[in-house]
């Protein structure tokens, strides 16, 4: 069988905010340097996958996919989407599309059912499909209960579920979810994937930005951003093997002295708190745990890394190349 094809496809993809991409600060008008919020980012998502796109505020998700949706125009680069270069073709591109931003429009005067039926005129979906596939959405969200309750007096969880029904009305190809279960309890992020898996079961494909490292897990393919930059991209198992530092959990009597006397050591690119532990990260090729304790007393166990452990480290070495 042959490899599914790329749905999303990204070249070199940039969008420089504040002037054009020059060296140096301000310039002579006293006008401010430009801001690199996405730099050249390559990237290719095969049709029916869920890709995860992470990083903290700032590091360029939502100018990204903005770009894929035709929202924003890119600086250099270039984005296609279904088979569609988005900056040519921009209205194809929205008819197979859906895009759920962090603030979804809904309006809370009007119920579920209301919403639903507005977003449907919106897309120009009548009579008998409207009806099915309202219902198979309600069904699928578990929101039949809740069909005549105002949007307003939803709960956080729910007024997801009721953004992605209107967003999914039109039936897209591709899904564009940027950070749908930002503040949702635990309970309903789990409910709310366990929807995008039955969509990708259905031939979807999803790309979804997300703060919470825990929940890129779910996704088949991760990518990490950092300062406009992607920085790897790869499987969370994938992630995981391939991180050639060493990675140890780490108990003392005093967590915060074990920090600052180790963080000063060759060989040792960060030692963060997790919980009621420390992760220690190292270059086995400079230094092991036996020559640290000799530094200062704790007891160890390696174990095999986070997502967090992961973008940790490769956002260490990343900062201490460019420092060198």
């Amino acid at each position: 069988m042959s490899a599914p094809s790329p749905i999303i496809v990204a070249e070199n993809l940039t969008r420089v905010f504040g002037g054009t991409k020059s060296a140096g600060g301000r310039s002579a008008g006293g006008v401010s340097a430009p801001v690199i919020a996405v730099d050249h980012l390559n990237l290719q998502i095969t049709e029916g996958e869920i890709f995860a796109l992470v990083g903290p505020d700032g590091a360029g998700k939502t100018t990204t996919m903005r770009m894929f949706c035709g929202l924003m125009d890119p600086s250099e680069g270039r984005a296609i989407v279904a088979g569609h270069d988005v900056s040519k073709e921009v209205e194809a591109v929205k008819d197979q599309i859906g895009y759920m931003a962090q603030r979804f429009g809904l309006y809370s005067d009007l119920t579920v059912a209301e919403n639903m039926a507005f977003y449907a005129d919106l897309f120009g979906i009548l009579g008998v499909e409207r009806r099915e596939l309202s219902a198979r959405l309600l069904r699928m969200t578990r929101m039949e209960p809740f069909q005549q309750r105002p949007a307003g007096k939803l709960s956080g969880g729910m007024k997801q579920k009721l953004a992605l029904m209107c967003t999914l009305l039109h039936k897209p190809r591709v899904l564009f979810l940027d950070e749908p279960t930002n503040g949702v309890d635990p309970v309903s992020r789990r409910d709310f994937w366990a929807i995008l898996y039955q969509l990708v079961r259905d031939g979807l494909t999803v790309l979804v930005t997300t703060a919470y490292l825990d929940e890129a897990e779910r996704a088949n393919r991760v990518g990490f951003m950092h300062q406009g930059r992607l920085i790897q991209v790869d499987t969370p198992a994938g992630l995981k093997r391939g991180l050639p530092e060493a990675t140890y959990r780490l108990t003392s009597n005093d967590h915060r002295a074990t920090r600052d006397a180790l963080q000063r050591q060759p060989g040792v690119l960060t030692v963060q708190p997790m919980g009621v532990d420390l992760h220690l990260f190292l270059d086995p090729a400079v230094t092991s745990p036996e020559k640290l304790q000799a530094i200062t007393p704790f007891e160890y166990q390696k174990i095999q890394p986070s997502l967090e452990d992961v973008f940790i480290a490769l956002v260490r070495r990343q900062e201490l190349a460019h420092a060198a």
